[in-house]
């Protein structure tokens, strides 16, 4: 599931750059967006595989959601490790994902530097950047730059609701609630662009997939026969488009990603599936060193050339992503 959700990841913050290519409906909703999309489906060119990553490829981030949850779940509750305070737990998942994020952000910040488009920070985002709570700031949008760096700091929100209101009560009422809660606060401000933005940058927008994969993982799931699955992922495809036309199922279209990718990941050939697992390996590499590859290659194809540039940054994310890779690892893990 690493695999298809950052490969779906990389490819979305690369096409949606690209002139004529339609824009996804991430931290808001907006119509003219799927009216576009539609439109193209059923009047497609060339470039309708880029239009397709493009609106739909950043749900990928609800499947790491989701996978975070579950594995919570599976290290802290179903696992053999003591229980931990929440110092320590917020400390070790910081140091975790600070592990990650400090290569990467470092990389960028130099490259970026000294290529057209350099991104200005204010000291006091340096700071909300490296302390993983950048996304509470006003205008999230221009602060967490690169852009996808915004997952470090909802995942750290996440760990911490976890250790103290998951991790304590954990009845399926108590996951289900907050999804609930957190789905009428974003229902209610259908109309505020701006404060619907700040929500959805933050823990709100992320309790859905996140709580489903908390019940997932506590929930004895029988295995499904191989038509089942290809029934639930059709569902699950057909479901997904429909919703998205109208902000009401658009709040519950990562539940369908990520069941449309649990039942993609159960009926892969074996050498797909070899692939996926390579991929999902070097995830967390790809996730920081994707956003250099992009600054280098979208402003000489952002016009045309498009499938040229797209080869070319796909290539160059692979390598530099296994070349990343090694580097993290001869960082200092943290201890629990």
């Amino acid at each position: 599931m690493r695999g298809v959700a950052i490969l779906a990841i990389m490819l979305h913050n690369y096409c949606h750059w690209l002139r004529g290519i339609v824009r996804e409906n991430e931290y808001t909703w907006q119509q003219f967006k799927f009216d576009e999309l539609w439109h193209l489906i059923l009047n497609p060119d060339e470039q309708l595989p880029m239009h397709l990553v493009s609106f739909f490829g950043h749900y990928g981030v609800p499947v790491f959601l989701f996978l975070s949850g579950y594995g919570l779940v599976k290290k802290y509750e179903q696992g053999k490790l003591p229980e931990v305070g929440l110092w320590r737990f917020v400390r070790y998942n910081y140091l975790k994902l600070f592990r990650i994020f400090i290569v990467g952000f470092v990389a960028f910040t130099m490259l970026d530097a000294f290529t057209p488009g350099m991104h200005r920070y204010a000291w006091t985002e340096v700071v909300a950047m490296l302390g993983m709570f950048a996304n509470l700031l006003d205008d999230p949008s221009h602060v967490v730059w690169p852009g996808p760096y915004w997952y470090f700091s909802i995942t750290l929100q996440l760990y911490i609701f976890y250790r103290l209101v998951f991790y304590r009560w954990r009845h399926w009422g108590v996951v289900v609630g907050m999804i609930a809660f957190c789905l009428l606060w974003q229902l209610s401000y259908q109309d505020d662009v701006v404060l619907l933005e700040r929500l959805r940058y933050n823990m709100i927008g992320g309790v859905l997939p996140f709580g489903l994969g908390l019940l997932a993982a506590r929930t004895a799931i029988n295995e499904r026969p191989r038509w089942e699955q290809i029934i639930i992922l059709l569902l699950a495809v057909a479901l997904i488009v429909a919703l998205s036309s109208n902000f009401q199922g658009w709040l519950w279209v990562p539940a369908l990603i990520v069941v449309g990718t649990i039942a993609l990941v159960k009926i892969m050939p074996e050498w797909m599936l070899t692939y996926s697992v390579w991929l999902g390996g070097i995830s967390s590499a790809i996730f920081v060193a994707h956003p250099l590859v992009r600054k280098i290659f979208v402003r000489p194809y952002l016009y045309d050339d498009l499938y040229a540039g797209l080869l070319l940054y796909v290539v160059a994310v692979l390598l530099l992503s296994w070349l990343t890779k090694k580097l993290i690892d001869q960082l200092p893990t943290p201890k629990l």
